[in-house]
C-alpha cells in the first residue's frame, strides 16, 4: 500500500540547503501526526463491512481476531475482492498489535508499505499475513497475533 501523501511534502524551506523539513527525516518516521496515520491505517473499511454483515464486531482487540477467524470466508469466491480484503485484514491485524502490544508502532518502509515495528526492533509485515489469511485461512489472524505479541 503506497501512501504518497506520507512522503515528501511541499513545505517552507529550512536553513539547510532548502530541503523540506520532512525530506530530512528518516524513511518511515512519522511526524507529529502519527496518531492520524494510525487512524487511517485502522479504517479497513472492506473488512469491517464484511465482518458487520456476519455479525462480527471489530473492536481492535485480540478477541476480534479470533472472531474473524471463525467467519465463513465467502470473499474467496470473488477474485476482485479477495486481495483488497486480505490487505484490510493485514492492516487490521497491525492495528490490533499497535493498540495492544506495548512499544509496537506503525512504520512506512521506503517502498511505501506499512509494517509494524515492535519494541524489539523487529518489523512485522502484516499485509502479506492478512492476504495469506484471506486466501487460505491459515495461519489464523489470532495465531499471527499470538506469535507477534510473544516477540
Amino acid at each position: 500500500m503506497h501512501l504518497p501523501f506520507l512522503g515528501h511534502r511541499h513545505e517552507k524551506k529550512s536553513g539547510d540547503g532548502g530541503a523540506p523539513a520532512r525530506a530530512r527525516s528518516r524513511v518511515g518516521e512519522f511526524p507529529a501526526d502519527a496518531e492520524a496515520v494510525a487512524e487511517l491505517l485502522s479504517e479497513c473499511e472492506l473488512l469491517r463491512s464484511h465482518a458487520a454483515r456476519a455479525g462480527v464486531r471489530l473492536d481492535d482487540t485480540p478477541a476480534s481476531l479470533e472472531a474473524l477467524d471463525q467467519m465463513v470466508p465467502r470473499w474467496r469466491d470473488d477474485p476482485e475482492i479477495l486481495p483488497w480484503l486480505g490487505h484490510d485484514a493485514g492492516l487490521y491485524l497491525g492495528t490490533v498489535v499497535v493498540r495492544t502490544v506495548p512499544g509496537a508502532a506503525w512504520q512506512i518502509r521506503s517502498d511505501g508499505e506499512p509494517v509494524v515495528r515492535l519494541a524489539s526492533g523487529r518489523a512485522v509485515e502484516v499485509v502479506p499475513a492478512g492476504q495469506e489469511w484471506a486466501g487460505n485461512g491459515v495461519p489464523e489472524l489470532s495465531q499471527w497475533y499470538a506469535e507477534i505479541a510473544e516477540a
